[in-house]
């Protein structure tokens, strides 16, 4: 009989784990990060709670060989069953470093996973609440949605100027661009395509800000890789059978709030989120 395969990319990210620890019953885990030790980490993290069918591929996602690798790994161990792409989670200050594993890597990844999609299959990618701060009329917009040109990271960086709180929300913006045009491709194989957008989780406490920004928000606090995890888990359930090409908020409204939390907060504040 063959196994569903559940592929997660940012495979050592806290909501990697979280996820792979509500989903692992049901299938065989693939984890993908680009730190391998990390994968060892988690690995055994989840045997201890007693998951043990979990496969870990080493991957620079930005390598379109690379992931074209993870693919026939995919392949080797049994059908498609569910596709979470959570890497890009970092807090990182290269803007185009981080375009890059937003957007090219994501642009890969669907691309080569695309092929072993079935009626079964159900893909998630994680987004940001940030990508509903950038404004969604401006010239990028056309430029967000051709992911793999050839000088896509230049052209973007000439919209963000080397910010990287920008740059992050810009291509996080992206992800649910490409969701929302890809979500036909995905449906010709009977598979589904969304992306969900997390508030704030894991925030550093050096954002000295952090308290304004949860006093703006609705329940006055961050999210726990748990909460966002088992959003994800129903998309990737039959339950979510009709669901396709859309964006899945989970911020605890802040975004609900952001009009009232702009005049309340500085602009120069407002890009570190």
């Amino acid at each position: 009989m063959t196994k569903d395969v559940y592929v997660i990319t940012g495979g050592s990210e806290d909501l990697a784990i979280a996820l792979a620890k509500r989903i692992g019953a049901k299938g065989t885990l693939l984890l993908v990060d680009s730190c391998g030790k990390c994968l060892e980490q988690v690995k055994q993290q989840l045997f201890e709670t007693g998951i043990t069918d979990v496969h870990c591929e080493t991957a620079d996602l930005t390598s379109k060989r690379a992931v074209e690798n993870l693919a026939e790994k995919a392949s080797e161990l049994g059908a498609l069953r569910g596709l979470v792409h959570a890497a890009g989670l970092s807090n990182a200050n290269d803007s185009k470093g981080m375009m890059a594993d937003n957007v090219i890597g994501m642009s890969h990844v669907l691309e080569a996973l695309l092929p072993l999609a079935n009626e079964k299959t159900s893909a998630v990618m994680v987004s940001s609440m940030t990508a509903y701060m950038v404004p969604q009329n401006g010239q990028y917009m056309d430029a967000l949605k051709q992911q793999l040109a050839a000088n896509l990271l230049e052209t973007l960086d000439q919209f963000t100027q080397g910010d990287a709180g920008a740059a992050n929300s810009m291509s996080k913006l992206a992800v649910q661009l490409i969701v929302e045009d890809q979500a036909w491709a995905w449906g010709e194989k009977g598979a589904r395509l969304n992306s969900v957008s997390p508030g704030m989780m894991n925030v550093p406490d050096a954002y000295e800000d952090i308290q304004a920004m949860l006093d703006h928000t609705p329940l006055r606090r961050t999210a726990e890789p748990e909460e966002i995890a088992s959003a994800i888990e129903f998309l990737l359930s039959d339950s979510a059978s009709y669901i396709t090409g859309i964006d899945l908020r989970i911020d605890g409204g802040t975004i609900a709030n952001y009009p009232r939390m702009k005049t309340a907060m500085s602009q120069d504040k407002m890009k570190r989120f």
